[in-house]
């Protein structure tokens, strides 16, 4: 049972963890690295890496998608973004890459993005990504779903990601026809990722929808203002671990239907992805860190999807900085400086080893001893 703390007479708040809080303890084997394998598979698509590309234009271009899917990742392209707003973003793109830090960035944000989507821009993109190889994934939010959805699937995609800050399986609305994701997905030939989720009763209740994945978090970084404007703040291995009951619970309740779980928030380094699975998630949502390579069409500048938002944004913008390495160096290495945001899937590999586990699904049996 979760430790609960009074903070007012007639008030409780359970305490949670972040990822901070935590460090993994290695088990009495170790393991050779060259034997370690962090391979999954998401339904039918397997990936050489548990790495989704965060759906930020700030890092997911038609090209740098199909760049993270050729060195194993998922790359996802956002079909509400300057991709299909635009016939060519990358004078947009530039201009953002270019602001320094006096400018007025949110405002500038918003105006790019008033830019209407133009449904013949997302059969573009995905034919894009189609020719590039690799599974194709695309991600629309929850308010956009039905409208866009005839497009997308026409348009032929491998994974759908609908993805919102926070989203469930039961949005109330008196004034719109709420998206009925139980509905949704049964109509679908193909596997859905949602999410944004908190807590274990929200994970739960995505899963019964049927989706194949769950998306852990809200992408909280140190650019994230969600806490500031809404007050919400995830400590990520808490919520991870609460959707990993969650879907222990739910494949004894379905006799054998395993949902995976993808973490989204507080990573930036391979040891953060490390203590993410070892909480129980399948795979890491990567947004700012894959901004730091060279091919990010940002040039290195980095807002999160929810910061051009018309009327409430939350997150800041970050401008462009100098690129740590190609993708393939962010992800594989070799690193030359000793901070853990280069070779961050070799990194993840020694850390298994270290602890004595050969994949993924057995690392997240290891212990973890709280450090703070």
């Amino acid at each position: 049972m979760r430790d609960v703390v009074e903070i007012g007479l007639g008030k409780t708040a359970q305490r949670g963890y972040h990822l901070d809080d935590i460090a993994i303890v290695p088990s009495r084997r170790t393991r050779d690295v060259d034997d370690v394998s962090t391979a999954w598979q998401l339904d039918a698509y397997p990936f050489g890496i548990p790495c989704v590309g965060h759906p930020s234009d700030a890092t997911m271009s038609p090209s740098s998608a199909v760049k993270l899917n050729q060195l194993g990742g998922l790359g996802v392209l956002n079909v509400e973004g300057l991709w299909t707003r635009y016939e060519n973003p990358t004078k947009v793109l530039e201009e953002l890459a270019g602001l320094d830090e006096g400018a007025r960035h949110t405002k500038r944000l918003q105006e790019v993005y008033a830019e209407p989507i133009r449904p013949d821009l997302i059969a573009e993109r995905v034919r894009e990504l189609r020719a590039g190889g690799g599974t194709v994934a695309v991600r629309v939010s929850p308010q956009h779903t039905l409208a866009l959805a005839p497009v997308i699937l026409d348009a032929g995609v491998d994974i759908l990601v609908i993805q919102g800050t926070i989203v469930s399986a039961e949005h109330v609305s008196t004034t719109d026809e709420p998206l009925n994701l139980k509905e949704f997905i049964a109509d679908l030939d193909l596997p859905v990722i949602v999410g944004g989720c908190t807590d274990y009763k929200t994970a739960l209740h995505l899963m019964r929808t049927g989706a194949a994945g769950v998306i852990v978090g809200i992408g909280g970084d140190d650019w994230s203002t969600t806490e500031s404007v809404l007050g919400i703040r995830v400590p990520m291995a808490t919520a991870i671990a609460d959707a990993a009951a969650a879907r222990r619970d739910y494949l004894d309740e379905t006799g054998g239907r395993y949902v995976h779980l993808i973490a989204d928030g507080d990573m930036q380094t391979s040891g953060d992805i490390a203590k993410a699975l070892g909480c129980g998630a399948d795979a890491v949502m990567l947004g700012e860190p894959l901004s730091l390579c060279e091919e990010a069409p940002a040039g290195g500048a980095w807002w999160h999807s929810a910061a051009s938002h018309p009327s409430l944004p939350r997150g800041a913008f970050e401008v462009a900085g100098e690129p740590l390495g190609s993708m393939e160096q962010l992800l594989f290495g070799p690193a030359d400086e000793p901070d853990g945001q280069l070779n961050l899937f070799g990194g993840l590999r020694r850390a298994m080893a270290k602890c004595g586990y050969r994949d993924l699904k057995e690392f997240q049996k290891v212990g973890l001893v709280l450090d703070r």
